[in-house]
């Protein structure tokens, strides 16, 4: 497969698949993009990607099909329902699901795709809006390695650290874990924020310095000044969070671990979507938490 100017069919031009787009147009390919909003598709079509009324158009003759959906049904839908993926693709298209899923699911779309000459590759990421952007996402790549080293040129547009983690589903499932250490380290931060808060110390000079230390990290990094603002505008949606750590809480089930810690995070993010904050960032736990201390964030 050629990596430069390919014909692209990329499914799902949300808070991540639209800057994901968009960079694709920017390194030279040719992107046809759907999305069910049409108002979605107007701004992806201000970013230079052809808007198209549905699945099948996006992939008809594409090389390279990429999904970024919010959920597993969600994929299996666009992949093998009427007028999906698979229904609409030759032997030898590459298929790149994107999206945060089950792990057991990718590895049937792998086995269904792979029987139908279509390879697969569930290669989902992380970085938030913001590496999505600037195209400094994390790749987490299950399948096989060569499929993956055909494809790395297109992926070093989206990512800067792309590595492959082992067959069909070990992308989901180091996802999974990915997920774990994100949501457990927000937590944690805000309640290291209401702490600090109850100490009248001074908010922006403690993060300053705890973020060059030991507990510094990519989470404060990214997330300090919508923090410190009490902006909780969506990088990346609670919801969403909320049902990754449901894939991580049904796998350490099947696997029969157990994971203390996690399982608190959980309700705790449980919670939030609960009194309907959903759709907020996933650093509203700040929020959820300054409330139970009854501080203002």
């Amino acid at each position: 497969m050629s990596e430069t100017g390919l014909s692209i069919g990329f499914i799902g031009l949300g808070i991540m698949g639209l800057p994901m787009a968009a960079n694709l147009v920017q390194g030279g390919h040719r992107v046809r993009g759907f999305a069910r909003s049409e108002q979605t598709r107007a701004k992806a079509a201000e970013q230079g990607i052809e808007a198209v009324g549905s699945t099948a158009e996006a992939v008809d003759g594409a090389d390279v099909v990429i999904t970024v959906l919010p959920d597993s049904p969600d994929v299996v839908e666009v992949g093998l329902g009427e007028g999906g993926v698979l229904g609409h693709t030759a032997a030898g298209v590459l298929w790149i699901d994107m999206s945060t899923i089950d792990p057991d699911t990718a590895r049937d779309l792998h086995a269904r795709s792979t029987a139908q000459g279509v390879r697969f590759l569930d290669a989902p990421v992380s970085g938030g809006e913001a590496g999505a952007i600037e195209g400094q996402l994390s790749i987490m790549v299950g399948g096989e390695a060569e499929v993956l080293e055909s494809a790395r040129g297109l992926l070093d547009l989206l990512g800067t650290t792309i590595v492959h983690v082992g067959p069909a589903g070990s992308g989901q499932v180091v996802k999974a874990a990915n997920q774990i250490v994100v949501a457990g380290n927000i937590q944690i931060l805000a309640e290291a924020l209401v702490f600090l808060r109850g100490q009248d110390a001074d908010l922006e000079r403690a993060l300053e310095v705890i973020g060059g230390g030991l507990a510094g990290s990519t989470v404060l990094q990214r997330k300090r000044e919508s923090l410190l603002a009490g902006d909780f505008r969506p990088g990346f949606r609670a919801r969403l969070h909320h049902k990754d750590l449901g894939i991580v809480q049904r796998s350490a089930r099947a696997a029969g671990v157990g994971l203390p810690a996690t399982a608190l995070v959980t309700q705790l993010m449980q919670t939030l979507v609960a009194r309907g904050d959903g759709d907020l960032d996933h650093s509203a736990l700040y929020a959820q938490c300054a409330e139970l201390n009854a501080v203002k964030p």
